[in-house]
Order: structure tokens, then C-alpha cells, then sequence
């Protein structure tokens, strides 16, 4: 449901459950970062594996997308508020962004000076013992905190919390690429340490560049698929009461889909049952798409799609019309005029007129006022259909 009001605050400075397990999770992962990025930078130099270092580089970036991620729990968790009525998870989205940006310029560092030596045919050393011990070390534990993340980033929907994940699993993965090189350059093919490098950076590059590409397009506001979209508007057109659906447009907001649709039903039925009949689409959209959702329904009592074909602006309101009419019946009449409704269709204002039983007329006079009436009324061309019912009582 769209936002109307205030909703549920927190209190300044508490934190939901969900931000405190996004801190959770991404502050163990940011010690795990430092030891391990310390690590395989000192012992790669020491054991004189270049892959270890670009490997050890990668992992202190972590700590900067992990800087990024706790900023992003903190306020992109946040309720939704009169500022920000859609809620603030835009954030996270922004965070993913730069955490795919980061990716791809450490890659690009990473890759640089192995490059460059496997260009010029430098001469490589065979890396020490050491180095395979801090390899393993990290393919564990990397993986053990990818699991751990994806986990809580999965129950919680966050894209944010499952971009630093994979961001975690790519040093894994670039650890499992550093300990081939290692054991090929032990074995006599000393260039594989640093092919192993560009393996890694490449590696990197790719996720780095899938994860901010897919938040881009959530922040250009890029809808559910065709194939998505049209089994919803085939389920919105199942419901007893709706004749057609046009208009239906979504898009993402972290873990929410926006959706609004327009909905015709018959003009004949009251304000109250279009409103209900808006209810139930709402209901329906949210089991199909099984997300949390934001979604507006408009009723329509005609296709308005196209321009052309919708009410002009120009036509009168209420205010404008109804007074007249009143007179008008009340002149050749004698007798005030009931309830009257409008219809506003195909480009004219179609006019219901409610009499009681008890107007003091016979049936032919009653023939003739109405019939005069009409003819009085046909003179404003924005006037359609002329009805006059007759109540009972």
C-alpha cells in the first residue's frame, strides 16, 4: 500500500533487528578483512608471490565496501518517513553501486604490474611455502563468511548485504586462483604467479561489474519483465468486476517492487465497490509477485491509455453543472430535482436525474417536463446520455 501519513517509528539511535544483523555479519566480516588482507600482504612479499599481494590488496578493499555497507544498515533500513514516503532503501542501492565500482578499480590495480612483467618477460622468483598455508587459510574462512552473509542477506532481501557476499566469495575464488599459481610457479612455471594475478583481477572485474550494473538499473527505475508483467495483468483481469487493465508499470526499490496499474470496471458501479474492486487488485498483485510490494491501483470506467480518447480537462465539474440542471428541472417542473449523478464518458457528461413519487404530476405531464427537459439540455454540447428515474415511495 502506498504510504498515507506517519507510519511507526523508531526511537533515535535503536536500530530494528534487521539492521542489527546487517552490522553483525558485515563487522565480522571487516575483522576477518584486516587479518587476513595484513596477512597475505606480509607473507606474500616475505614468500615473494605477487599474487598473494594483489590477493591481500583485494582484501583490505573489503574494508572500505564493509565502511560502506554499515553506513548503508544504519540509515538505509530506516522507516519510511513524510521526507522519504517510499522508505529509504535507495541507499543500499546507491552502496551497491559503489561496492561494484570498488571491484572493478582494484581489479584494474590488481592487474596492472603483473602485466606490465609478463610483457617485458621478467624473470619471476619461485614463491616460498608459506604462501600455499596463507592461501588456504583464506579460501576457508572467505567462504565460511560468504555463506554466513548470503544467509542473513537472503532472509532479509537486501541486494547491498548479497553484493558484499559475492564480494567476499571473489576472494575466495581469487585465493583458489592464487594457490594455483603457486603451486605451477613451485613446479617450475614461475610466470603462473603472476598470470594467476590477472586471473584474479579479471575475475573481480566481472562480478564488480554485474553487481553495480543490475543496481543501476534499479536506479533508472527499470521494471519486472515482460513475461512477469504480463501474468500479472492476466491475473488483475481474472477478478470478477474488472473489464480491462492497461498502464501496469513497475519497478524496484531495494527490496520492494513498485507497482501501479490502471483497472476499468463498469461506470454503473458505486465509488465504494470500485474501491473494494482496488482492494482486491491489490491483493491479488501482491500474491503474484510474493515480494514486499507498494502498489496504487487507479479505476478507470473507460480506457484512458490513449490521450485521445480520455475526458478533456475541459469539461465542467460538479459544481459547474449541477446547479444548473437543478434550476433548470425546477423551472418546468415546479418541483425541486432529487439526486443527480454524472458520468463522465466518451468525451461528454452523461446526466442521471432522480425524481421522488411524490412530484404531483401525472403521467403526462410528467412525459412532457421530461421530454422538454432533455431538449433544453441537449442544447449544451457537452451533455451526453439524459436519464430521469423515478423513485418509488
Amino acid at each position: 500500500m502506498p504510504y498515507h501519513g506517519k507510519r511507526p517509528q523508531l526511537c533515535p539511535g535503536e536500530m530494528n533487528s534487521g539492521q542489527r544483523d546487517m552490522i553483525r555479519v558485515t563487522l565480522i566480516g571487516a575483522v576477518l578483512d584486516l587479518f587476513l588482507g595484513i596477512a597475505k600482504i606480509l607473507f606474500g612479499l616475505l614468500g615473494g608471490s605477487q599474487a598473494l599481494v594483489a590477493d591481500g590488496v583485494h582484501s583490505l578493499s573489503d574494508l572500505v565496501t564493509d565502511v560502506v555497507v554499515l553506513y548503508a544498515a544504519r540509515y538505509g533500513t530506516r522507516e519510511a518517513d513524510s521526507d522519504h514516503p517510499y522508505g529509504h532503501e535507495r541507499i543500499q542501492t546507491v552502496a551497491t553501486v559503489f561496492i561494484g565500482a570498488m571491484l572493478i578499480a582494484v581489479a584494474l590495480g590488481i592487474a596492472w604490474q603483473p602485466v606490465v612483467r609478463l610483457l617485458a618477460g621478467t624473470d619471476f622468483s619461485v614463491p616460498g611455502k608459506v604462501t600455499l598455508v596463507i592461501a588456504l587459510l583464506a579460501i576457508l574462512s572467505k567462504e565460511c563468511i560468504y555463506h554466513y552473509t548470503m544467509r542473513v542477506a537472503r532472509r532479509l532481501r537486501s541486494s547491498m548485504l548479497k553484493a558484499n557476499a559475492w564480494h567476499s566469495r571473489t576472494d575466495a575464488l581469487s585465493s583458489v586462483v592464487v594457490l594455483v599459481g603457486l603451486l605451477g610457479a613451485m613446479a617450475g612455471l614461475t610466470y603462473l604467479d603472476a598470470v594467476a594475478a590477472v586471473v584474479v583481477a579479471a575475475m573481480i572485474v566481472h562480478v564488480g561489474w554485474k553487481l553495480g550494473w543490475e543496481s543501476i538499473r534499479e536506479l533508472i527505475d527499470t521494471g519486472l519483465d515482460k513475461v512477469r508483467l504480463d501474468s500479472l495483468g492476466r491475473a488483475l483481469e481474472e477478478i470478477e468486476g474488472v473489464r480491462g487493465v492497461h498502464r501496469l508499470r513497475t519497478r524496484r526499490m531495494g527490496s520492494q517492487v513498485l507497482v501501479d496499474v490502471h483497472v476499468m470496471v463498469s461506470p454503473e458501479i458505486s465509488v465504494s465497490e470500485g474501491h473494494r474492486l482496488s482492494k482486491e487488485a491489490e491483493r491479488v498483485l501482491q500474491g503474484e509477485i510474493g515480494e514486499p510490494t507498494d502498489i496504487t491501483v487507479h479505476i478507470d470506467v473507460e480506457d484512458d491509455e490513449d490521450e485521445e480518447d480520455a475526458p478533456p480537462e475541459s469539461l465542467p465539474l460538479r459544481s459547474d453543472l449541477v446547479p444548473g440542471i437543478r434550476r433548470l428541472w425546477l423551472t418546468i417542473t415546479g418541483v425541486p430535482a432529487g439526486k443527480i449523478q454524472l458520468h463522465y464518458l466518451s468525451r461528454k457528461v452523461d446526466l442521471e436525474l432522480h425524481i421522488g413519487g411524490d412530484h404531483g404530476l401525472d403521467k403526462h405531464e410528467l412525459r412532457e417536463a421530461i421530454t422538454r427537459f432533455r431538449e433544453a439540455c441537449r442544447q449544451d454540447p457537452v451533455i451526453g446520455d439524459i436519464k430521469v428515474m423515478q423513485e418509488l415511495g
